[in-house]
């Protein structure tokens, strides 16, 4: 097996191939097969749905995507969550309803980017899904990223839809004889060889281990069945764990001196596909169905009840579901039933590695530092910005995105700014993100510090409001009664003596949510301004208070919650104040 290293540069390789592919096709029609002719976006709501569809308009405007292919952003319906199973199902009769038999000659590409981002704010309001990445001339967003990773799978493909995730990123070498192909009946699966640890939070393959054996770029095989965030004593139990190089032998050993070589792992998820007979068998359980009331898991609810191992014991274990509801069991039961003797194809890309960016952590440790997605993706520290050429400006391990630095400013170590102009005497600590900020003051903006700034309209006026917080805060933690909200924690200080600081009384009124959500998402803290700086000064005025014990009331200013941010957004704002930004870059290039 080839050195970890010759691994990494040849996934470097095939990923630069891929994108110079996509790159040629951006701005041009496709010939027929050689590009999805559908990619589907899901949203949570309407207003999610709105941003979804202005940005790709703009991209298809700028000729940024491929022609020829339809984009179509579906929202799930009102009413309670549904999941990602929810929405795969939902979008399979969207695409009946607008092309009637004509879909089932498609190829379809669906990325689930349904969510609030609450791990990562700074996509909560434009999406996960356009997420900028630190590189490329105009930058690349997640969307693109994905659009050129799959380049290849099209023209491979018979007809049905491919299912993906708006945050995570994989990357595969293979054979220059090889092709990844999806032409089988029932579900194929993409796994990738992982540590142990990492299995424990996706999903687990239990492969027929006599069929394949772990070495070359790419093998076919089955699986016996699959396994939803297991511990690591079941994958033992049911034969997942494998030696790399050797996937047949089943391993006792635990040597993990080089995370990609020799030592155990297991198969994981990532993207799958399910060919147009099994789409359509869906689409007829969910209109017997009716209207969804719960959460449904494309991952672990369809795929668990597949294989000749599958039984039915998962559909009443609702330990990794965040809302539980009664009827979760019974459609489960049914899901399974239908599916019950489907095959699971999988396809081993023994030489691939899966990345996720879907918290504050892993979107700093992977652009920042010296990771193997910086060398593998070759991102870039200043992607298509403008930097003083002063060498105390930045450090390397720094990450700009599309922003302005004015000579003068300081940028710490391991932090990313992104979509924001920072003025000369603006210093950022280590390990922070900007993101959509105008900062033209004096400030030394602490380690640690999440800032992201929002355009809102009220009342038909476009105002403005920033949210800060520390890259540690947790966001989706809350509690059910106002006396427990000192269990809340806002940069490391308990929430009550912030409000004190601020004064802010806590009341029914300080929470905008109507259910028992009472937390950092809902709390109507952040002040509504009139010009993005102004914005950016005062949510950092709060954070000086907190870092310094120090009064500095809020009276007299509408208070908003993060929640509320995201109801009142003015993404057409958003967006010119980033092709401000991108005009400006442009131009001062030009010079």
């Amino acid at each position: 097996m080839p050195a970890a290293g010759e691994r990494s540069a040849a996934r470097r390789e095939a990923t630069g191939r891929r994108l110079a592919r996509f790159a040629a096709l951006r701005g041009r029609a496709a010939r027929p097969g050689e590009f999805w002719d559908v990619v589907a976006v899901t949203a949570a709501d309407a207003e999610q749905a709105l941003a979804y569809r202005q940005q790709l308009a703009e991209k298809l405007g700028r000729k940024e995507l491929p022609l020829g292919a339809r984009y179509h952003v579906f929202v799930d319906p009102p009413g309670p969550k549904i999941g990602n199973g929810g929405s795969t199902l939902h979008v399979l009769r969207c695409l009946e309803d607008l092309y009637g038999d004509k879909w089932a000659s498609f190829i379809v590409l669906l990325i689930h980017s349904g969510g609030y981002s609450q791990r990562l704010p700074n996509a909560s309001a434009l999406g996960k899904i356009f997420t900028a990445l630190p590189f490329g001339d105009p930058v690349y967003q997640m969307l693109e990223l994905k659009l050129a990773m799959y380049i290849d799978f099209p023209s491979h493909m018979k007809p049905g839809i491919l299912i993906t995730c708006s945050d995570d990123i994989e990357l595969y070498s293979i054979e220059d004889t090889e092709t990844v192909t999806f032409d089988k009946p029932g579900f194929t699966a993409l796994a990738h060889p992982s540590e142990l640890t990492v299995g424990t939070t996706h999903g687990v393959f239990v492969l027929d281990a006599s069929s394949f054996s772990g070495r070359g770029g790419l093998e076919y095989t089955s699986c016996h069945h699959f396994l939803h965030k297991p511990d690591i004593e079941t994958m033992r139990q049911c034969g997942a764990v494998c030696v790399r190089g050797n996937c047949s032998q089943l391993s006792s050993s635990g040597d993990h001196s080089d995370s990609e070589m020799d030592s155990e792992c297991v198969y994981t998820d990532s993207i799958f596909y399910m060919d147009h007979s099994i789409a359509k068998q869906l689409l007829t359980f969910y209109k017997q169905m009716g209207a969804l009331c719960c959460e449904i898991d494309a991952y672990g609810d369809f795929l668990q009840a597949l294989g000749p191992g599958a039984t039915q014991d998962y559909t009443k274990n609702t330990s990794n579901v965040t809302k539980e509801d009664s009827r979760l069991v019974e459609v489960r039961q049914k899901l399974s039933s239908l599916l019950k003797g489907t095959t699971l194809n999988v396809i081993v890309l023994n030489n691939s590695k899966f990345y996720h960016i879907g918290t504050t952590q892993e979107y700093l440790f992977h652009f920042t530092s010296d990771s193997k997605l910086k060398f593998e993706l070759d991102l870039l520290s200043v992607a298509f910005s403008i930097v003083s050429d002063k060498a105390e400006t930045l450090d390397q391990s720094a990450s700009i995105i599309q922003s302005i630095l004015e000579p003068g400013c300081f940028i710490g170590p391991e932090s990313v700014i992104e979509y924001s102009r920072i003025g000369p005497e603006v210093s950022v600590g280590k390990n922070s993100i900007i993101s959509g900020s105008y900062i033209n003051l004096k400030v030394d903006i602490p380690s640690n510090c999440f800032l992201s700034s929002l355009s809102i309209k009220i009342n038909d006026q476009i105002k403005y409001v920033s949210m800060v917080f520390s890259i540690e805060d947790d966001l989706k933690k809350s509690v059910e009664l106002l006396s427990d909200i000192h269990s809340l924690q806002f940069f490391g200080v308990n929430l009550l003596e912030c409000l004190d600081l601020w004064g802010v009384k806590v009341s029914d009124q300080l929470f905008s949510s109507e259910n028992t959500c009472l937390g950092l998402w809902t709390a109507r803290i952040f002040p509504v301004c009139s010009t993005l700086s102004e914005s950016v000064r005062m949510s950092l005025k709060m954070l000086n208070s907190v870092q310094h014990m120090s009064a500095f009331k809020l009276n007299g200013f509408k208070l908003l919650s993060v929640e509320e941010m995201l109801t009142y957004k003015d993404v057409k704002d958003m967006l010119k104040f980033r092709k401000q930004i991108y005009d400006e870059i442009h131009l001062r290039r030009q010079k």
